[in-house]
């Protein structure tokens, strides 16, 4: 039996002064819950639930190195359907184009070819970006 058996959280980092943005496009735009922080750590941490008390996403204002904006390192969020794939393609594409302070920076285009590497191997999904540059993956 192996010791690792799932994930508890992916933490990804974003400049300081940006959490409400964080807040504005993890909990607004993809419809993750947020929770609690540590007392000490609220003015430089937000956690976000995606399946509540087992694995959540950590946005972190306390990095020690440079936020690399085309870093390819991610999270991938699996979703329950194509249609709902599809649906979250769309929301996240709307909020790109609104163009605000927590819009995500990039993001595939509803209906044209994911930005992703090619092959038979990947199943169907997208990327974005989050407003801060972080990649996110999201597949069936």
């Amino acid at each position: 039996m192996p010791l690792i058996t799932g994930i508890a959280h992916v933490n990804l980092t974003v400049p300081p002064g940006t959490l409400e943005q964080a807040a504005s496009f993890y909990e607004g735009t993809l419809g993750l819950t947020r929770a609690p922080v540590p007392a000490l750590q609220k003015d430089s941490l937000a956690w976000f639930d995606i399946t509540p008390g087992e694995q959540q996403i950590h946005v972190s204002t306390n990095c020690s190195t440079k936020n690399d904006p085309k870093a390819s390192r991610h999270p991938c969020f699996k979703l329950e359907s194509p249609e709902k794939l599809a649906e979250l393609r769309e929301k996240i594409w709307a909020h790109f184009e609104k163009k605000d302070e927590a819009s995500p920076s990039e993001a595939d285009k509803p209906g044209a070819e994911n930005s992703g590497a090619k092959g038979v191997e990947y199943p169907t999904r997208f990327f974005a970006r989050d407003y801060a540059g972080n990649r996110l993956e999201f597949s069936l």
